[in-house]
């Protein structure tokens, strides 16, 4: 009786394995069919598009931020500050350094 009781349970945990290890097999050959990986490429390209266009306005918004910053750097350094500062020196805001007017009168 203990034999026939292990024989059936041994029977059993191999129809249990061998159900699991088909399932297994055909999932995986579902993913690796044509159809299925040429779905993926196109969603995977689709997304990156999107975030590349994404990536292309964050950078075109900076550029134009530091582009201004520059530009302000470029206009105090033409005129000389407004206040009560002294005519002969010069604030540049993009290095925070002030400069001495030298001998050629720069």
């Amino acid at each position: 009786m203990r034999r026939l009781f292990w024989l059936s349970v041994g029977a059993g945990a191999g129809v249990y394995a061998t159900h699991r290890v088909k399932r297994r097999v055909e999932r995986f050959t579902r993913a690796l069919s044509p159809e299925s990986v040429a779905a993926r490429a196109v969603s995977t390209g689709q997304g990156a598009g999107e975030r590349l266009r994404l990536f292309a306005s964050d950078v075109r918004t900076e550029m134009r931020a530091r582009e201004e910053e520059l530009r302000e750097a470029v206009r105090m350094d033409q005129a000389p500050p407004d206040g009560g500062g002294p005519p002969s020196r010069r604030v540049l805001k993009a290095r925070y350094t002030i400069i001495e007017n030298d001998k050629d009168g720069h």
